[in-house]
């Protein structure tokens, strides 16, 4: 009888039993040339300028619409998938107008930190197995559509708001993919199974879906809030609400959430929950990575962040805000300035 380590099928029974110790929710695989109708769908996203001034999407479109050129060695990639469920509705804090909403995944320990140490242990062990094979591990800082990937891996399949869905474990987890020179037994591809559920579409602020299935990053909250450098549009601004750092609407209303399961690490379990507004404007530079050291939001800086803050405060209707407003109108950041007149302007 084959061992694990010759035997393909035994080989990817003990590397899903591994994974599933080492913390991750759920594995599938699948080649890197699964989803034969990316380079299309990614070629039209930027055509129509939907990818707003993330350049960095345009720059490396033929890695991320081919993941087999990424690296032409690979043989399989290993989807992972590792919850974060909420132990509370997110839309609790869209109704606080005091405080900042700031997106579920976002709150605790940097998910890029933590979910990239659970791959490299996964790819040690694999190689352990395979000695002579090769191994890439990657944590959405590389030019790797995950999404896509992950339901050609069968993790799930890909909602009307474009973000993963899963029958196992609903809405809220991380990807991480571990590319390979093993050859592993692919699983099938995940259905979509969205039915004439529109709930996501129609929670969206913003409108950012022009159809089912599509995105428009240049609407997106998330967007606006993270990846947007100076104003937003001020038609844009009312409709931010207190989010200050990404969205989850989208998220939250999914009824496939019914079956989310609960999250094992708790340090996504973290003290960012909902911020008050006042505190967080008045952060300088110092106070700001000090305050956010360890969290995905660091990237961002205290500029966006206040900027954001600023907005939130323009729309919260509290006149007490309008002291900390009024402080701000004349900050070195222009985008920030800006946003601190507009929001003296709203409580006015």
């Amino acid at each position: 009888m084959p061992n694990s380590t010759s035997d393909p099928h035994a080989l990817k029974a003990r590397l899903r039993e591994h994974a599933l110790a080492e913390g991750f929710s759920d594995m599938g695989i699948c080649r890197p040339d699964a989803v034969p109708a990316l380079p299309g769908r990614l070629a039209h996203f930027l055509k129509e300028g939907r990818h707003g001034d993330m350049d960095w999407m345009a720059e490396r479109s033929h890695w991320r619409a081919d993941p087999s050129a990424l690296w032409p060695d690979a043989r399989s990639v290993i989807m992972l998938a590792e919850l974060y469920t909420p132990e509370y509705d997110p839309m609790e804090t869209i109704a606080q107008p005091a405080r900042g909403a700031i997106s579920v995944y976002a709150q605790g320990k940097d998910y890029h930190d933590l979910v990239k140490k659970r791959l490299k242990r996964v790819g040690r062990w694999l190689l352990d197995q395979r000695p002579g094979e090769q191994i890439k591990v990657f944590v959405d800082t590389a030019p790797v559509m995950e999404k896509p990937l992950a339901e050609a891996a069968g993790l799930g399949w890909q909602g009307k708001h474009t973000n993963l869905l899963s029958r196992r474990l609903g809405s809220w987890f991380f990807l991480g993919s571990v590319f390979t020179t093993i050859e592993l037994p692919p699983d099938a591809p995940e259905a979509t199974r969205c039915g004439n559920c529109r709930a996501c579409l129609d929670a969206c602020p913003t409108k950012a879906f022009p159809a089912p299935f599509q995105l428009d990053a240049r609407r997106c909250i998330s967007y606006l809030t993270i990846e947007h450098k100076g104003p937003v549009a001020p038609e844009l601004r009312p409709m931010l609400g207190n989010r200050i750092y990404g969205c989850d609407d989208c998220l939250a209303v999914c009824p496939w959430n019914k079956f989310a399961q609960e999250a094992s690490e708790m340090r996504y379990h973290g003290p960012h929950r909902a911020p008050d507004l006042a505190e967080l404007a008045m952060l300088d530079d110092a106070g700001f990575r000090e305050r956010f050291s360890g969290s995905p939001i660091k990237r961002i800086g205290r500029n966006r962040m206040v900027r954001n803050v600023l907005y939130a405060i323009g729309n919260s209707g509290l006149q007490p805000l309008r002291a900390t407003a009024q402080s701000l109108i004349d900050d070195k950041d222009e985008a920030v300035a800006d946003a601190a007149r507009w929001a003296l302007d709203r409580l006015t």
